[in-house]
């Protein structure tokens, strides 16, 4: 399909992000393609519109001739159903789509003709890893966490030693050490912190100790991981077995950040009622899966909440988008990146090879058809 013209909308709020910083619009329109903005969509992430022009896009406030006229679409968050419609047939779509909660929006975009890609659903491979928006977005929100714990405690994270005497280092638990959880370690090991991790997977025990971290043993059984690199879901049992396992930790631990995210089910429940009910008073918990429903039991999606023995769960939906400078600075490096992956200079189209793994396991719809069966009807 020749792409002459992409556009790229505004995000309405809460959404912070955008779909392109002046670095990718440079990177597209390099590609000979003519780059379209909605005034205002860098605000957030600190571009105003004269840099976007200055990278060689043309900015409009008419958001709906610039939706018909577009070729490709990109954004973060999934768009409204009439918008769908108003989309030329064989228009490429680019953005989240969240396709296991919303086959609606399938339904829509193969009605209207129209080619979407859910980023949602790139595969995790060594080749895709420039396209990962999972990936750059989950450092993101693991660096985040412990930024965002920090400056709810009401004590400091390193060690230090004063006239008045030592003061210990503040305790912290990751449970779950994916990408997240990783950047997790990192930066709460930077900050001086005390840093335990748990996993499902014993593989992830080397990582876990090569960035100075404890990693808690639980012995669950037969464990492993999926071909993309996530923790297999655990029987009732092995979660009853990993939540003992954990309570002790989490009730000695001053900050506990459960990473443990599925995407298309709901976040199992790890930490439980009664294992906040022995952390102590002013301890912290940082949910990230509270969009999902939550890891911990007692979160609320993007509320704070005291419990009655005085912890603190944070329960910030998407806390990526609290760094919006940066997450929109790779979000949109990602989706160049994949556009740029499967075009042809010579003849300046995108092409769809639905042969390629990349692209196989990301186009949700294409010519009318919704391609795969588990979002059918």
């Amino acid at each position: 399909m020749i792409i002459m013209q992409v556009f790229c909308p505004k995000e309405p709020a809460p959404e912070t992000r955008a779909c392109a910083d002046p670095d990718s619009v440079k990177k597209l329109t390099g590609l000979g393609l003519t780059v379209v903005v909605e005034s205002g969509i860098g605000l957030s992430s600190d571009h105003d519109d004269a840099a976007y022009e200055a990278a060689g896009a043309s900015v409009t406030s008419d958001r709906s001739t610039a939706m018909k006229e577009a070729d490709a679409v990109f954004r973060v968050s999934t768009p409204e159903a009439d918008e769908i419609s108003c989309l030329k047939k064989g228009c490429l779509h680019v953005s989240f789509l969240n396709p296991f909660a919303r086959k609606d929006l399938l339904k829509a975009f193969a009605e209207a003709g129209v080619n979407a890609v859910s980023m949602e659903m790139v595969p995790r491979t060594t080749l895709a890893q420039k396209m990962d928006a999972i990936s750059s977005q989950a450092n993101l929100a693991g660096y985040y966490a412990v930024i965002r714990a920090a400056e709810r405690m009401n004590s400091i994270l390193p060690m230090m030693m004063t006239p008045a005497g030592t003061i210990s280092p503040a305790k912290v638990f990751i449970i779950g050490v994916g990408v997240a959880g990783l950047q997790a370690i990192a930066t709460a090991k930077r900050l001086g912190a005390r840093v335990e991790a748990f996993d499902t997977r014993p593989v992830v025990e080397e990582q876990v100790r090569s960035l100075g971290a404890k990693f808690v043993k639980i012995n669950l059984g037969e464990t492993g991981q999926t071909d993309q690199g996530y923790a297999k879901e655990l029987t009732p049992e092995q979660l009853e077995i990993q939540r003992k396992g954990m309570a002790k930790v989490c009730s000695q631990s001053d900050i506990v950040i459960t990473t443990a995210k599925l995407f298309g089910r709901p976040a199992p429940t790890v930490v439980t009622k009664d294992m906040v009910a022995g952390m102590r008073r002013g301890s912290i918990v940082v949910d990230l899966a509270a969009e999902t429903g939550g890891n911990v039991e007692g979160t609320v999606a993007d509320e704070e909440v005291i419990t009655e023995n005085g912890v603190r769960i944070i329960g910030t939906a998407k806390l990526e988008a609290c760094l919006p400078c940066n997450a929109t600075q790779m979000y949109s490096a990602n989706v160049a990146n994949f556009l740029e992956h499967f075009w042809d200079e010579e003849s300046k189209e995108f092409k769809y090879n639905l042969d390629d793994e990349i692209l196989s396991g990301c186009m949700m719809t294409h010519d009318g058809a919704i391609r795969d069966e588990r979002f059918r009807d």
